[in-house]
């Protein structure tokens, strides 16, 4: 047996669980970039809002799947063997317990919150869109997360991966909250100006019509001269 073979065999559930992970991070990273730059507006562009749509629905499930497959293939790691409560209860692993903890938080919220898009009906489309604000919150725990928990958190790549988005997704973020606010103040100030604003001048009283003439009446009977 080689010894690619050997590393394989006695690492190839971590090395399963490890790269799904960095894919779960990048596609989480690119969904919630794509659902923030929409939320706010930032790209008016005819015709492009149906497809950032596709792909932000596109990169949010297999995200979920990524993140299923990271969880499943860490539990045949000969080495960490973490269980299956490690990879389901938040700070049951003994590796890393609090940066594992919020990779279990994280992964349970993005499957509530990715799922939650087709029960937006029964919910109600105005409690879905508040709550699918927190998605940005899968995005902070799942780095947390890497940069903790994670082996590939020294490499270049990673680092310049890191560098380049969370100026991104932090600047959309900020873009949103303020575009939000905006929005509310203005709301606000057209409901004063429609209170404030006169009812209108009251009505005049309406005078009854004069009564006409009647008709057919005598002629009055001329004097006669002395």
């Amino acid at each position: 047996m080689t010894e690619a073979a050997r590393t394989l065999e006695s690492h190839g559930w971590w090395l399963a669980s490890r790269a799904s992970g960095v894919v779960a991070l990048i596609l989480v990273t690119v969904s919630v970039m794509i659902g923030l730059a929409m939320a706010g507006k930032v790209l008016r562009v005819p015709g492009l809002s149906r497809k950032l749509m596709a792909i932000h629905e596109q990169t949010a499930l297999a995200g979920l799947i990524a993140i299923s497959v990271h969880a499943i293939t860490l539990l045949g790691d000969p080495f960490l063997d973490p269980g299956v409560a490690g990879v389901t209860v938040p700070f049951a692993m003994d590796f890393e317990t609090f940066f594992t903890g919020l990779g279990v938080i994280a992964a349970y919220l993005a499957l509530l919150l990715g799922l939650s898009y087709y029960a937006r009906r029964r919910i109600g489309t105005k409690t879905w869109r508040k709550a699918h604000k927190a998605t940005v919150l899968v995005y902070v725990l799942g780095l947390v997360h890497a940069l903790g928990a994670g082996t590939d958190t020294s490499a270049v790549w990673f680092r310049w991966w890191v560098m380049a988005t969370t100026p991104i997704v932090g600047g959309l973020f900020v873009h949103r909250v303020l575009e939000g606010r905006a929005k509310a103040k203005a709301k606000e100030a057209k409901a004063r100006e429609g209170a404030a604003a006169p009812q209108g001048e009251p009505e005049k009283p309406r005078l009854a019509p004069r009564p006409k003439p009647r008709q057919g009446l005598a002629a009055r009977p001329a004097m006669e001269d002395g």
